[in-house]
């Protein structure tokens, strides 16, 4: 079976890269075609795509290699080795399909461990683009006097990352802004990786058979889209200010939308330390810190069904002496229909009251289909696991006394290999980003080493919760944000 799965690996990459011919010519001819003034230079152009693919193909074709060499003489021994050979060919492919695969490496149980853990060492960063490229990207977004409507702007990038990348620059009126700007033909990019990721992600359905990713993978498609849209994420920022208002102590940037297009945002500069800084801080102030942490995330979930979920160490930084917080980076944002909030406060209440039958249900309203009594006993073995901390009624660390590097490792383990037995389960779109970004923030909390009583914080986020009001409050909230 491994040997077929390896085989039809190599073959499909193999078909999926274009003739190197059809590319120039598509390319040449996409590029000498200036009859239309309006001609957008980053649409999502045919040769973008196939020349992505191209590239793409070449990498994951190396790697196919590989899998197929070991499959067929190296046997299980041979896992490691395929993996670090599929995460360098991502790696050197940068773009959307490495940020996927660092998406998918954070979902416990989707990939094979060795996988998730070389998935998970890629690197955001990229190589940033040089000044003169990013002049000429500038005048594209915003005219040729682009330079005349700042009174600085920074030639080197302060951030870059797989998408886009970051100048600092000050606005005539004094104000410091950040400039993100959008690498180009990030559209074709994005379409072209996926269909690589497929391809992968088809190979480990057929060798591990414990997880159908068909639907998470349409999932972080459509978020990967969406965070193409800079306008959008315009959109998102003013959804958290209006979100958080009550919550003094957190920071949401402010779109300056004169100076923003579909693939540039400018946005108001904020400052702070990095939440690594105050691993070594007393215990109280690490404290305060993770119950901000909470609130920023836990509130806009259990009140307007909607969470960050990108919640990543990098996108908090922590104000004052540990006394307040910024919320970066609003790309990923995922809005729930108010059900699916009412599925997850009704497992809550199931696993709290053990109940077999309310279990069932809430998985149900999850979007998990066809459940049998034994895989919704395997699913209550993750759901314990992620909801633990809330289910327990005192003051306590997230892991409890287990290290940092081993949490969750024995619950992961058990799951893969009774959906192996029992499976395979569907998961449902709305797992994704939900455990992604529950994983996330409990990572935050273990470098602070927090200790909350969790299940408190969680009931009180509860008062008067009610899917009804939940839905009120979100239809208002995306009204008058525009995302309606």
């Amino acid at each position: 079976m491994e040997s077929e799965s390896a085989f039809c690996l190599y073959s499909a990459l193999r078909r999926r890269k274009p003739c190197a011919s059809l590319v120039r010519t598509l390319y040449m001819k996409d590029m000498s075609d200036t009859s239309d003034p309006t001609r957008d230079p980053e649409r999502n152009r045919l040769a973008g795509r196939l020349s992505r693919t191209a590239k793409v193909g070449a990498n994951l074709s190396g790697a196919g290699l590989t899998f197929a060499a070991q499959s067929l003489f190296g046997g299980d021994q041979g896992d490691e080795k395929i993996a670090r050979a599929l995460a360098a060919a991502l790696g050197k492919s940068k773009g959307p399909l490495m940020k996927v695969a660092q998406m998918l490496s954070t979902v416990p149980d989707l990939l094979p461990e060795k996988y998730a853990a070389e998935f998970a060492q890629l690197q955001a960063e990229a190589p940033a683009m040089g000044w003169p490229f990013v002049r000429r990207r500038m005048r594209a977004e915003l005219g040729g006097d682009w330079q005349g409507r700042f009174a600085d702007f920074g030639h080197e990038a302060s951030h870059a990352a797989s998408l886009g990348q970051v100048h600092a620059a000050t606005l005539h009126d004094g104000r410091k802004v950040a400039c993100k700007l959008q690498y180009p033909d990030m559209a074709s990019a994005v379409e072209s990786d996926v269909g690589q990721l497929k391809t992968v992600l088809g190979l480990f359905k057929r060798m591990d058979g414990s997880i159908d990713p068909t639907a998470m993978v349409e999932e972080i498609t459509d978020r990967l889209r969406e965070e193409l849209d800079y306008a959008r994420e315009a959109k998102h920022m003013a959804l958290y200010a209006r979100m958080l208002a009550d919550k003094d102590f957190v920071q949401v940037p402010e779109p300056v939308e004169d100076l923003s297009t579909p693939r540039l945002l400018t946005m108001t500069w904020l400052s702070g330390q990095r939440l690594t800084a105050f691993e070594d801080a007393p215990q109280e102030v690490r404290n305060h810190i993770a119950e901000m942490l909470f609130w920023t995330w836990w509130g806009p979930m259990n009140t307007y069904a909607v969470i960050h979920g990108d919640p990543h160490l990098g996108n908090y930084q922590v104000t004052g002496e540990g006394t307040g917080l910024n919320l970066l980076d609003f790309g990923c944002i995922r809005i729930f229909p108010p059900a699916f909030v009412e599925g997850v406060v009704d497992l809550y209440r199931a696993l709290q009251k053990e109940d077999f039958d309310a279990t069932y249900a809430a998985y149900e309203k999850w979007g998990f289909v066809g459940l049998s009594k034994e895989l919704v006993e395997v699913l209550n073995i993750w759901a314990r696991f992620i909801y633990g901390p809330l289910l327990d009624d005192r003051v306590r660390s997230v892991a409890d006394g287990v290290t940092a590097g081993e949490y969750g490792r024995k619950e992961a383990f058990t799951v893969r290999k009774l959906l192996k037995e029992k499976g395979p389960v569907k998961i449902p779109r709305e797992f994704v980003f939900m455990d992604r970004a529950a994983i996330g923030l409990g990572a935050a909390y273990l470098r602070l080493g927090a200790e909350l009583n969790y299940c408190r914080l969680f009931e009180e986020s509860l008062e008067g919760f009610s899917v009804e009001a939940v839905s009120k409050r979100q239809a208002d909230a995306l009204v008058a944000v525009g995302l309606n």
